[in-house]
């Protein structure tokens, strides 16, 4: 009996293996697939600001003699430098700030009982679903008139608080352990202490993962410092992108120069913080 048993359960194991393995083979090739499909535009993108300008609409997949010229152009004929200096510090102030009145916001609604603590909480939420172009032009009319228009402080206070990071560290915060925080209490603690002493240094995964998400967002920003810049001098990099296209035709060539350029810092910091970068999205539950 225990033989028979045996040999009619051995075929089943063998198919379960075999679907098991077509299965994980199916998964590697979408993963290339996927994969191929979000690497091939960043390559396109340094091949074709490697052309020349005869060679712009080949569609070899190396150009069959490489230049920097595009790079030069865009270099002498835009304070590109500068530019990106300017966003680097926009998004990074953004970021930071977001980051520290999300903090002040999600504790005062987690740990301070207010009659009132939902209905903030759902207007908070609420004007998440508001657009920025909506309040565009209020904002602007503000910055016109607190002398803002073409600096880099009117770039950055607009966007020094914002719903997303107020929701994030809430819901991050509602799983803190309260023992903790009513500990610090008894021994005298007063709230200032115990948000930055106790609760902000235990919530590392998603202040990175905000901290991330903002300065992504703050780079890539375009609406608002089209609005508000004058000189390109004072500007950031997505303006600068926008000046290769012309009512004449796009300047493909250095265009694709620009955006290699703008790409370089984000990709960078991606490359050198890529463990982390993954951790803390997954510790913090965002998708």
């Amino acid at each position: 009996m225990t033989i028979e048993a045996s040999h009619d359960h051995q075929p089943l194991v063998s198919l379960n293996g075999k679907t098991g393995k077509v299965r994980r083979v199916a998964v590697h090739a979408v993963m290339i697939l996927l994969s191929f499909l979000s690497i091939f535009p960043i390559y396109w993108m340094i091949v074709t600001s490697l052309r020349p300008e005869n060679e712009i609409f080949s569609t070899a997949v190396w150009p069959a003699n490489p230049t920097l010229e595009n790079y030069v152009f865009v270099l002498t004929r835009i304070p590109m430098l500068q530019m990106l200096f300017n966003t680097t510090v926009v998004a990074a102030a953004t970021a930071a700030l977001q980051v520290v009145t999300g903090l002040f916001a999600a504790y005062a609604l987690v740990r301070w009982r207010m009659r009132l603590s939902g209905v903030i909480h759902g207007l908070i939420a609420l004007s998440w679903l508001v657009p920025f172009q909506v309040t565009m032009i209020p904002n602007y009319v503000l910055a016109s008139r607190l002398g803002l228009l073409d600096t880099l402080t009117g770039l950055i206070l607009p966007n020094a608080s914002h719903a997303f990071a107020v929701l994030l560290l809430y819901h991050a915060m509602r799983s803190f352990p309260t023992e903790i925080v009513e500990a610090a209490r008894i021994d005298g603690a007063r709230s200032w202490k115990i948000l930055w002493q106790i609760v902000a240094p235990n919530m590392g995964a998603p202040i990175a993962s905000l901290s991330i998400i903002a300065f992504i967002s703050a780079w890539n920003e375009y609406f608002w410092p089209l609005l508000l810049s004058r000189k390109p001098e004072n500007s950031v990099v997505q303006i600068g992108l926008q000046m290769f296209m012309t009512q004449e035709g796009n300047l493909w060539g250095p265009l694709m120069a620009a955006a290699a350029l703008a790409s370089l810092p984000i990709l960078i910091i991606y490359l050198v913080l890529q463990r982390h970068v993954i951790e803390s999205f997954m510790k913090s539950g965002i998708r």
